[in-house]
């Protein structure tokens, strides 16, 4: 394991410091907005407005590494995105957070360009499972961890924007300052969403739905739990249950795919989120602390493989040659879908009550239940010779985090 992390050990440090600072500002900035007395629509706009910063990222975030190169790119995007919590709280207005959080946005997904792409060059068929999972586990324990950190001063005050904007400044210190080879250059793939449905329409779909349900709760749980309990502290440990549970069942949900089938897999876990979601809607009001973080948890256990799944399922039906191209198009499924969860749930929560979140979340799940259960009867599974191992697909996949990219050039080279 020493061998395999070696290479890219200041890489994951950085992306370690990254996304702590991201994960603090998920759940500060709902929280503050609901202090702040924004409405419930303007916080899902601007929800809504960093995952289209998160969409132009992924479009445009090949074109500039491919300009001037890994190291550079991350160096300046960390430096812009640190920027942006200053000014959070600096300037409280709904119209100009949703304008940085459009920025924030753009320079994670761009970020994750970078950080995609260099693992998969530094690491082989042979340990790429190990590189990615550690990966995926440093992701969303850091996410948790950011989200604690909330809980160390008074949201109202200054200390908690600028501590995020440390930790994402000082992010590039161990990735600019690296004696590691940087990867090389990555070459140009063309979108092509149409190839993409015809190639596994279950996975597209499946990646469509999780950016709905995944965009609404990252934008508006804070809100959801403001409205529960006037202790703004439940909006960090809410948060820290759900993705914990995410991380939890990553991997059975990932491996449990291989065994008996991705799409199957999908609709039981679409299946317990639903019933998840109902239990969420109708005990809300009696829920305790620990009853609220529980369901929080198993939520989040049967929501955020997901996306992983759908993922693999999609690759088990493409040509190694389109590894990318496929990456990029689910990514780009995952955002569209992110952009448009928050601005229905916020609408939702608008028109009827806070417990509406899940109402939505559990809509998203059914009409994914519906799809790929019509789909199961047209189409068989992918031949067992030709499917990705879970760990593999991985490599290709966006995790609870909400963000990978699509440059997996070497995984394509090394399998032929």
């Amino acid at each position: 394991m020493k061998h395999a992390l070696a290479p890219v050990a200041a890489l994951l440090i950085g992306v370690s410091i990254l996304l702590t600072g991201q994960g603090l500002q998920g759940t500060l900035l709902p929280v503050r907005a609901s202090l702040e007395n924004f409405s419930t629509i303007s916080i899902g706009i601007i929800g809504g407005a960093y995952f289209l910063g998160f969409t132009l990222g992924c479009l445009k975030g090949g074109e500039l590494v491919q300009r001037v190169g890994h190291v550079r790119v991350f160096a300046a995007m960390t430096a812009l995105a640190s920027v942006a919590p200053l000014l959070h709280g600096l300037v409280v207005s709904s119209w100009v957070w949703s304008f940085l959080r459009l920025l924030t946005g753009f320079c994670l997904a761009v970020l994750y360009v970078v950080i995609e792409s260099w693992l998969n060059e530094r690491s082989t068929n042979e340990n790429r499972g190990t590189v990615f999972s550690i990966y995926v586990m440093i992701t969303l324990t850091v996410l948790a961890a950011g989200q604690m950190m909330f809980l160390l001063y008074d949201p109202f005050d200054m200390h908690l924007f600028a501590i995020a904007s440390v930790l994402v400044s000082i992010a590039a210190i161990p990735v600019v300052l690296s004696t590691s080879p940087s990867p090389e250059l990555p070459l140009h793939v063309e979108l092509d969403i149409a190839r993409l449905y015809r190639t596994s329409p279950s996975g597209a779909i499946g990646c469509l739905t999780m950016g709905l349900a995944d965009g609404a709760f990252w934008s508006l749980a804070p809100v959801f739990t403001a409205a529960i309990s006037e202790d703004i502290s439940l909006a960090a440990w809410f948060m820290t249950s759900t993705v914990i549970g995410g991380a939890i069942f990553q991997w059975p949900l990932g491996f449990l795919s291989d065994k008996i089938g991705r799409r199957k897999v999908l609709v039981g876990g679409a299946i317990v989120g639903t019933a998840v979601s109902a239990i969420i809607v109708i005990t809300v009001e009696d829920l305790g602390f620990l009853g609220i973080n529980l369901l929080g948890a198993a939520w989040g256990a049967m929501t955020f493989p997901l996306y992983a799944v759908a993922v693999a399922h999609a690759n088990d039906y493409a040509d190694p040659s389109e590894y990318v191209t496929v990456s990029s198009g689910l990514l780009l499924m995952f955002g569209i879908g992110a952009i448009l969860g928050p601005f229905i749930a916020s609408a939702m929560m608008t028109l009827t009550n806070f417990s509406s979140l899940y109402v939505f979340t559990g809509i998203v799940q059914v009409l994914l239940v519906i799809y790929v259960t019509h789909r199961m009867f047209h189409r068989t599974s992918a031949p067992t010779d030709e499917h990705m191992a879970f760990t593999d697909a991985l490599a290709t996949a966006c995790t609870a985090s909400q963000v990978y990219e699509e440059e997996i050039q070497q995984l394509a080279e090394v399998d032929d």
